[in-house]
């Protein structure tokens, strides 16, 4: 998701969240309305029953089945309200209701005490919850009032008394008491302009801040482009057009296009330098190649013709130095041919594993004067098909077999193993040789890098460090890769995998 989107899904939700509390508050305001009206109203009842009628107690006393009629009557005119008679204790003595309580069934006294001390002291609370008998599940709005005796003793100041109960109503209507409920009242709020108001406000709040939003993203996502567009083309792509800006985000994007012109002109001297110093290379290595032939022809020649063992020595020393030049130098121009960003394979698929074997056949005589086994051992059943340049294939391996010829000692063993793993054509050549350092592995195949140099000398590159080189970068060109896992004193193995055909 953009930061565009979630910005955009964030302010969304906060707008449905301000309504939705706006509404609740609202809407949890009316409901204390709606209970304070019905307090209200409930206690202005009770002052006119008990005002009227100061014997209550008595009537109770001197005709009970009168009673209850009698207190019907006095809700004539309120129908959704009951009205009850309790003793000192709480206990309903007698209701106005049609359900009918168990005997000593009584109402918690906390709030029938608490509604008849405000009534009292003519103090005004907010409102008061209670039990209703007939609804024990829930509290509702109850007011009261204490009755006394005319004749009382010293330890009875409260005789009982007149309870009445505020039935809850659909959508918290207060029926008689209030006349438009206060759920009611709420609803037609909501139903009319005052929601249509409110509504208004936050979706234009809510838009305002979605154009915001869209506003200062904008600038982003330009800039978005642009880095996406440069990651794809890389530094020759074109960037979108887009208006300058003097904002932060303006002056952003304008520092990203200098960065970027910066970069491609670097990387276009760059491209200049490399293809300077490959054709450098490679003219040199022509150059070379053709004097170092005959000299080392000449001095072959001179030492046939050369009678004394001194003089013959000195040829000797000549005529190897200049074959390892002359493998520098072809090294040196196979690496700049390798480089060349148009240089393709000339591949064809067929089995490495007879590819090996012609390989290790013409090591084999070298192997020998050397005191070490050479052998090629396939693994698996599988035939390892790859899709190979066998000239560059042929000339890794060798590469390979150069080095570990040069390190192992006599009576050591190399073994050139291939097989088949998945999609994978592996070849591994491992050696009883001296071993590499674990600190000098990972820079192995770097150029003009040489790990092993305590034991013989180097082979066809002159020991300057690009046999490796040249062996990791046949295998790139050929979609495969090459590691090496080696110990001191316990050998080295060379691990080059390629795709199968």
């Amino acid at each position: 998701m953009t930061v565009r989107a979630r910005l955009a899904l964030v302010v969304f939700l906060t707008g449905l969240l301000t309504a939705i509390g706006v509404i609740a508050t609202v809407g949890v305001a009316f409901q204390r309305l709606e209970h304070e009206r019905c307090y209200d109203r409930a206690n202005t009842f009770l002052e006119r029953v008990v005002a009227n009628h100061a014997d209550i107690l008595d009537l109770y006393a001197a005709n009970r089945e009168t009673f209850v009629p009698w207190l019907r009557s006095l809700l004539l005119f309120e129908p959704d309200t009951q009205l009850y008679l309790l003793d000192a204790d709480g206990r309903v003595l007698a209701t106005s209701g049609r359900m009918t309580l168990p005997p000593g069934f009584a109402v918690k006294l906390g709030p029938v005490v608490q509604a008849a001390e405000a009534a009292a002291q003519r103090r005004r609370a907010p409102y008061v919850m209670g039990d209703d008998p007939e609804h024990m599940n829930a509290d509702t709005v109850v007011a009261a009032r204490a009755l006394t005796r005319p004749v009382i003793r010293r330890d009875e100041r409260v005789a009982g008394y007149l309870y009445v109960v505020v039935q809850p109503q659909p959508y918290g209507g207060l029926g008689g008491l209030g006349g438009l409920g206060g759920g009611e009242l709420f609803r037609s709020a909501l139903a009319g302009p005052a929601l249509a108001a409110m509504l208004g406000v936050v979706a234009l709040a809510t838009l305002a801040a979605l154009w915001l939003v869209v506003t200062i993203t904008r600038p982003l996502a330009v800039i978005s482009d642009e880095v996406a567009a440069a990651a794809r083309g890389g530094f020759d792509a074109p960037l979108p057009a887009a208006a300058p800006s003097n904002d932060e985000f303006g002056r952003l994007q304008q520092g990203f296009r200098m960065l970027m012109d910066t970069l491609r002109q670097q990387w276009t001297r760059l491209l200049e330098l490399d293809r300077f110093r490959r054709e450098g290379v490679s003219n040199l290595s022509h150059d070379l190649r053709s004097p170092l032939t005959a000299t080392a022809a000449a001095l072959e020649t001179l030492r046939q013709r050369v009678d004394g063992e001194a003089e013959r020595k000195l040829v000797d020393v000549a005529l190897r130095n200049t074959r390892q030049a002359a493998g520098l130098v072809r090294s040196l121009g196979d690496l700049a041919l390798l480089d060349e960003p148009g240089f393709r394979l000339d591949a064809m698929t067929m089995d490495v594993g007879e590819v090996l074997d012609d390989i290790v056949l013409r090591f084999a005589e070298r192997a020998a004067r050397q005191g070490v086994a050479l052998a090629h051992e396939p693994l698996g059943t599988l035939r390892p098909m790859a899709s190979i340049d066998v000239e560059l294939f042929e000339r890794a391996v060798a590469n390979l077999l150069d080095n570990a010829l040069a390190f192992t000692p006599p009576g050591g063993r190399i073994t050139v193993s291939s097989g088949a793993d998945g999609d994978v054509a592996r070849v591994d050549v491992a050696d009883t040789g001296c071993g590499i350092a674990e600190a000098e592995l990972p820079r192995l195949f770097d150029r003009y890098y040489q790990a092993r140099t305590t034991t013989a000398p180097a082979g066809s590159d002159g020991g300057k460090g690009l046999g490796l080189a040249i062996v990791k970068r046949i295998a790139e060109l050929h979609g495969g890769t090459i590691d090496v896992t080696s110990r001191l004193g316990a050998g080295t193995t060379v691990h080059l995998r390629l795709p199968r055909g």
